[in-house]
């Protein structure tokens, strides 16, 4: 975790599966396909980055993060 962020919970990322949108994704990742995530919880708008283990049939978090309003499109969709 970066230093004075909170974490996003478990709960919260289970909560907002409904809202997942898939906006970057990445096939050749060094260690497995991954794609980024944009999910929706009350008010809280984050990103996920997960990895997609196929032959095992399993998803990875690798992280889960609030989006610098300065590096994201107001809809934290498209990079700037």
């Amino acid at each position: 975790m970066r230093f004075g962020q909170r974490p996003i919970r478990r709960e919260i990322i289970l909560n907002s599966v409904g809202s997942f949108e898939i906006i970057e994704e990445y096939p050749s990742d060094k260690y497995l396909p991954s794609y980024l995530i944009r999910a929706e919880h009350e008010t809280l708008v984050f990103h996920i980055q997960i990895a997609t283990d196929v032959a095992f049939e399993n998803i990875r978090i690798v992280t889960a993060y609030v989006p610098d309003p300065g590096k994201w499109s107001e809809d934290f969709r498209v990079r700037r």
